[in-house]
């Protein structure tokens, strides 16, 4: 990993992943009460555009203003399960050589993360988990693939995440003979919803290419139950879309 994406993975995609800046700006945040989401953007000087951005994620997806065939393709690798309990959020991060290409721009996948409720919405309807896949450019840019999770059928690389991750916040582990493979939490067909967003975390900082897939994957009720147990209610609500482009996928 260059310069640039070590240092992007210490500042900015930590905290996508959900990890307090508590030592970096000396406030913590959470997602409740007075440190909660509508207070984000009071509670240090490095979280302003909390309140004041106007290009915030997550938002509803049903206002969409264009549709279009998009072109988003991810080539992954299976690799070896490195796992963490970010206390917010669970965690696994990824070895170098997994990519995504969208736009004709490259991104690399870092790491993916997960919130229970999904954070975005869809003609106002959470789903019980989304995936987060987190991928930067060599240059720093960040770009996001949300998978949606329904109650169904358990899937089996989650599985290998929830045996794994501990039930208290962890450092990063790698488990030994222990292989992930981030294709399993992919539905067959990548049609998504694309705009240009932020981070959903403080400090909630902007121009992340955000890229949402319209099908599903399932876990089962107990997979559910247990990330929910260990991160909690962890979904910031929808942000306004203001004078953005949302491109829907075409039906």
């Amino acid at each position: 990993m260059n310069v640039m994406k070590k240092t992007l993975f210490g500042l900015g995609v930590a905290v996508l992943a959900g990890q307090s800046l508590a030592d970096n700006h000396g406030s913590a945040w959470t997602y409740s009460g007075e440190s909660g989401p509508e207070h984000w953007g009071s509670l240090a000087a490095g979280f302003e555009l909390c309140r004041s951005g106007l290009t915030q994620s997550p938002i509803e997806l049903d206002q969409a203003n264009a549709t279009g065939d998009l072109k988003v393709s991810v080539d992954w690798a299976a690799g070896p399960l490195t796992v963490s309990n970010r206390g917010m959020t669970v965690q696994a991060d990824f070895a170098e050589g997994s990519f995504m290409t969208s736009g004709g721009k490259v991104f690399e996948l870092i790491q993916v993360h997960f919130h229970t409720p999904s954070e975005h919405t869809h003609r106002g309807r959470t789903y019980p988990l989304v995936a987060h896949f987190v991928h930067a450019t060599d240059e720093g840019t960040l770009g996001v693939l949300g998978v949606l999770f329904e109650q169904g059928e358990a899937n089996p690389e989650l599985a290998k995440i929830l045996d794994a991750v501990p039930s208290e916040a962890s450092e990063p582990a790698t488990i030994s003979g222990v292989t992930l493979n981030p294709n399993g939490m992919l539905p067959d067909e990548i049609e998504v919803w694309r705009y240009m967003g932020s981070l959903t975390t403080p400090p909630c900082s902007e121009r992340v290419h955000w890229h949402v897939v319209e099908d599903t994957v399932t876990a089962s009720r107990s997979q559910i139950s247990a990330m929910e147990g260990l991160m909690g209610h962890n979904a910031r609500p929808v942000q306004p879309l203001n004078n953005r482009l949302l491109v829907a996928p075409e039906s």
